[in-house]
């Protein structure tokens, strides 16, 4: 019974990549992360993981808004990363190729000025907790150590412990499982448990083939693990938007679903307590 679930989950998933999907979202609000203090958007690529939780302006918004930046702060900014891409003109082709150099500016938060308010709307939401999802995390021997704060979803395999935004940062409540539930798959990869190399490898960067596949485990792990807690028809958008992404960074190829898959299952079965029977 359990394995026709993985292997319909799976097909679910090749046949939405085959469609077409849509672009992945980040399914938990801005709670507890960085963003730009006048649109309140949320900072990406790099910045999101160097810069920490807060409102962030530029000199030129603060003093339009009429706030100062604290004298003691002045030296004290933060930066933000953004890349320009140039013509590269010593090139003596008819097609001109690019390269981007990295950039920054610089910004305060909102804490390090006077007069300015913040604009944060912090929004929750009242949720039951999912029974059979409840059973899967608290089923799970041998785990990580956990966190549930909000603001990111994450695997620290050094210290082996998750952080998990938390139940009240989704607006709908089978996110979060899938959310945790992708953490918790990663964290199979641990040396203590399944030893996989995208988790075990040493300077393995974003991006990279070995980085990219582990996310595709994580992700077909979370669908599978979704798919047990007969949660998976409110997530399979999501998951196979998340799933394209990764694929485009390694091939095009679904044979790469099915390979991720078989791993996935091995993870799935970890954290259920299943002995495989290969």
């Amino acid at each position: 019974m359990k394995k026709n679930v993985y292997e319909i989950i799976t097909e679910k998933i090749i046949n939405q990549l085959e469609k077409g999907v849509v672009p992945w979202r980040k399914p938990w609000n801005n709670n507890g992360i960085a963003v730009n203090w006048k649109t309140q958007k949320a900072y990406r690529g790099i910045n999101a993981f160097i810069m920490e939780p807060g409102e962030y302006a530029t000199m030129k918004q603060i003093l339009k808004a009429g706030g100062r930046i604290k004298r003691e702060e002045m030296k004290n900014f933060h930066i933000v990363v953004y890349w320009l891409w140039i013509d590269n003109e010593e090139e003596e082709t008819d097609e001109k190729k690019k390269f981007a150099v990295p950039l920054y500016y610089k910004v305060w938060e909102i804490n390090q000025c006077t007069g300015i308010e913040s604009k944060r709307k912090d929004e929750t939401y009242q949720h039951d907790p999912i029974k059979k999802a409840e059973d899967i995390f608290n089923g799970y021997i041998n785990s990580p150590d956990y966190t549930f704060n909000s603001g990111r979803a994450v695997y620290y395999p050094v210290i082996d412990k998750i952080n998990c935004p938390p139940l009240k940062d989704f607006k709908v409540p089978e996110e979060y499982y899938s959310t945790l539930f992708h953490e918790m798959v990663h964290s199979t990869g641990h040396k203590s448990r399944l030893a996989r190399p995208g988790i075990t490898s040493h300077n393995v960067a974003f991006g990279d083939p070995v980085y990219s596949k582990e996310e595709l485990v994580a992700e077909m792990g979370a669908a599978m693990l979704c798919g047990v807690a007969g949660i998976f028809n409110h997530t399979i958008e999501n998951s196979t938007s998340y799933i394209a992404s990764w694929m485009k960074a390694i091939k095009k190829d679904h044979k790469l679903v099915l390979q991720a898959s078989a791993q996935a299952q091995k993870a799935a079965d970890y954290i259920l307590g299943v002995k495989n029977q290969d």
